[in-house]
């Protein structure tokens, strides 16, 4: 067990027992954040919701074809500026194509804390299979643990699909990332977007789901769609 590990149990425990396991309330988590994004000018001041992940996040589509503005940052970006006009707010992508979550963690301070985020999209899953459960849970708890510790605000994603894996297979290594991320959330008590599950009842249901996808493990915009519809959930 990590020291940051022992301080932040600690911590938990000081405040009067440990949190009780359960990913954070949608209704009350963001509640403050919220309610800046109400305040007009002067009272307000600049907002930054940071994105942290790999190609998804980037607006890979079709490699090498980039489409920023169909990819869900910038989709929830152009709906809580629509919802929130007085608001003064950025969202900051920092992700990487390619990156899993160890090389995340590695420019975690330097190039994601010094964007002072209010809130923090962690994105890593479908790259994270190139590294296995053991290493991608101790990179995420590093990044989520630093990030508790600055007071931020944190929402943690499972992956969206790969059509090379079936998502109805339960013993598949991304519903097994998937499954790691929804036990960290439910343990540091954050913020949680589960894709995996969204896109898994779609074909449950008999949906194709090539229908949301660029290329194998790339949402098109009718994926992001889907996805930006869940991330807004937690601010509507």
């Amino acid at each position: 067990m990590t020291l940051n590990r022992l301080f932040f149990l600690a911590g938990c425990l000081l405040m009067g027992g440990m949190l009780q396991a359960q990913v954070a309330d949608k209704q009350t988590y963001l509640s403050e954040f919220k309610k800046e994004m109400t305040l007009k000018w002067p009272e307000n001041r600049t907002l930054n919701i940071v994105v942290h992940g790999h190609s998804v996040p980037t607006g890979y589509a079709r490699t090498p074809i980039v489409n920023t503005l169909q990819a869900y940052p910038h989709l929830v970006f152009h709906a809580l500026r629509t919802q929130y006009p007085y608001a003064v707010l950025n969202v900051i992508t920092t992700s990487i194509g390619g990156e899993q979550a160890e090389h995340g963690e590695t420019r975690f301070k330097d190039e994601v804390l010094t964007h002072r985020p209010d809130v923090l999209f962690i994105d890593y899953a479908l790259n994270d299979r190139n590294i296995g459960l053991e290493r991608s849970e101790k990179a995420w708890r590093k990044m989520i643990e630093s990030a508790l510790a600055q007071k931020l605000k944190v929402i943690l994603f499972t992956p969206t699909p790969d059509l090379k894996e079936n998502i109805l297979d339960d013993k598949t290594p991304l519903a097994g990332h998937a499954e790691m991320i929804r036990k960290l959330a439910a343990e540091y008590h954050v913020g949680l977007v589960d894709s995996y599950k969204l896109f898994k009842e779609k074909a449950e249901n008999g949906e194709d789901l090539h229908k949301y996808m660029s290329q194998n493990n790339h949402p098109n915009s009718a994926g992001h769609s889907c996805v930006a519809a869940e991330i807004l959930t937690w601010f509507f």
